[in-house]
C-alpha cells in the first residue's frame, strides 16, 4: 500500500526523476484533462467532478505521502499540480470545445502559464494556505492557485479573444 500511495502521489517518476516536478505534474495534468475532453465521452462537467473527487482524494494521499516520505510538502509530491490544473479552465469549458485551435491552444498555454505563476509564487495570501497541516496545507494552495489562474483566464478569454 505503501508503494502504491508513494507511486500515485508522486504520478511515479514524474515527481521523482523530472527536474521541475510541479511543472511537469501540471503538464500531466494538463495532457490527462485534454485527452479526457476531446477523446471521451465525458462531459466537461463530469471531468470537472472527476478531478475535483481526485483532487479531494489528494488530501489524504498527501498525508500519507508526507509521512512516508519524511517531509512537508515534498517537491516530489505533485498530485496537488495534477488534480489542481484542470480546474483552471473552469470557465472557459466552452470555448475549448469551439474547435477554434487557435482560441484553444491560447487557452490551454495561457491557462498553464498563469497556474505556474500562482503555484510558484503564491501571491494574495496563497502562501499562507500551504501552512494548513498535512495533505490539506499541500492541497489547498494549489487549489487557490487554480480558481485565481480560472478568474483570471475568463477576464482575458473575455477581452481578448475576439479573434
Amino acid at each position: 500500500m505503501n508503494f502504491l500511495i508513494k507511486t500515485l502521489s508522486t504520478l511515479g517518476p514524474v515527481g521523482t526523476r523530472l527536474p521541475a516536478p510541479g511543472t511537469f505534474g501540471s503538464l500531466v495534468g494538463l495532457f490527462a484533462f485534454s485527452f479526457l475532453f476531446w477523446f471521451t465521452p465525458i462531459p466537461p462537467i463530469g471531468i470537472m467532478v472527476l478531478f475535483s473527487l481526485l483532487f479531494i482524494l489528494g488530501i489524504p494521499l498527501c498525508t500519507r505521502a508526507e509521512i512516508l516520505l519524511g517531509k512537508e510538502d515534498p517537491p516530489e509530491v505533485i498530485w496537488d499540480e495534477f488534480t489542481a490544473i484542470p480546474l483552471v479552465f473552469l470557465f472557459c469549458l466552452e470555448e475549448l470545445n469551439s474547435f477554434s485551435f487557435i482560441k484553444t491552444l491560447y487557452l490551454l498555454i495561457m491557462g498553464f502559464i498563469l497556474f505556474r505563476i500562482f503555484d510558484i509564487r503564491k501571491p494574495i495570501g496563497i502562501r499562507n494556505l500551504q501552512r494548513l497541516p498535512k495533505g490539506l496545507g499541500v492541497m489547498i494552495d494549489d487549489l487557490a492557485a487554480a480558481l485565481l489562474s480560472a478568474c483570471l483566464l475568463y477576464l482575458l478569454k473575455t477581452f481578448s479573444l475576439s479573434f
